[in-house]
């Protein structure tokens, strides 16, 4: 298959734990709590590396970064922006603990903007997103909250479901609640303010630092309620950053994917297997398409598959 396939990066967080091997069957680092795999990135601290893909010679070490600067038109697309970095970060969270109440800047704000969506592949019936804010709530209330059992209270919280999407715009405050597993695509940046950590501490007694004059400068306090998004056919999200869409595949279909050299196509398998060719894929796997790859045939093994695929933005 005509396709890039990138070693993953695991990152240690104190809210991680071991679903990614359970789930997924992968080796993790030993002795760490894994909340994180970077599947692609390219940034100057961590940069996916290909394992295997077209024209790649035996005993050489080529990354995203390389591809994008050596063959960006042939394997990104016309559409690709003329940046020094790939600007999209894909990864898989296992959130075992729950995150912090953050937010990403808004452009405008100190630090790097994210936008991202959540894509839920694992959720606790009990497990909860916390997203924007009660109706009602103002900043003086919630800046009061900060730091105490009340600021939950003013948080507006899902219980997500498999499958279902989250669209979370810089500047909406947000945490994933402990029980998720997610697939989290979003713009190239790892600035994050954090407000308040639930009072945690390390394995040294020690909080982690907050950042909340940034993050009061970044929430927007108008944000009330946001709900989950609603898919449009096959199309899942489309924001000026990247575009997902959802496939599902039954027993006894074919999937023939094409491209119009207009963009790349990556591809996250979020359930099931896949032939592709002489190849077989399981649940986990992700592969990038490029745009000038020729049309191939998707078939679904077992009970069949969802697949998950990201390209440019609109």
């Amino acid at each position: 298959m005509n396709a890039y396939f990138f070693k993953p990066i695991y990152q240690d967080r104190i809210w991680g734990g071991h679903n990614l091997s359970e789930i997924f069957g992968r080796t993790l680092p030993e002795g760490k709590k894994i909340g994180e795999s970077w599947e692609l990135v390219d940034r100057p601290e961590a940069c996916s590396e290909i394992e295997s893909g077209p024209g790649l010679k035996e005993g050489t070490r080529q990354t995203l970064h390389t591809l994008w600067q050596d063959n960006r038109r042939e394997v990104f697309g016309t559409r690709a922006p003329d940046l020094a970095r790939f600007p999209i970060l894909i990864k898989l969270l296992d959130c075992q603990d729950n995150l912090s109440v953050q937010v990403h800047p808004p452009p405008g704000q100190k630090g790097e903007p994210k936008t991202e969506m959540w894509y839920f592949l694992e959720s606790k019936p009990e497990a909860k997103i916390y997203v924007g804010l009660k109706k009602g709530v103002t900043r003086a209330t919630f800046e009061k909250a900060i730091g105490t059992p009340e600021l939950s209270k003013l948080l507006y919280h899902l219980h997500p479901e498999q499958s279902e999407t989250m669209f979370l715009p810089s500047g909406r405050l947000h945490a994933i609640g402990a029980g998720n597993v997610i697939l989290e695509i979003q713009q190239n940046s790892d600035t994050t303010y954090r407000v308040d950590d639930w009072g945690r501490v390390d394995d040294q007694g020690r909080p982690r630092a907050l950042h909340r004059e940034e993050a009061l400068a970044s929430i927007r306090f108008n944000d009330f309620e946001p709900q989950f998004t609603q898919p449009h056919g096959e199309r899942v999200l489309q924001c000026p950053f990247f575009t997902v869409e959802r496939a599902f595949i039954y027993p006894g279909e074919y999937r023939v994917w094409t491209s119009d050299h207009s963009s790349f196509q990556y591809h996250f398998l979020a359930q099931g297997e896949l032939k592709i060719e002489d190849q077989v894929l399981k649940r986990g796997a992700s592969w990038l398409v490029p745009a000038h790859a020729e049309s191939y045939t998707l078939e679904p093994l077992g009970e069949g598959a969802e697949l998950v695929t990201v390209q440019w933005g609109k």
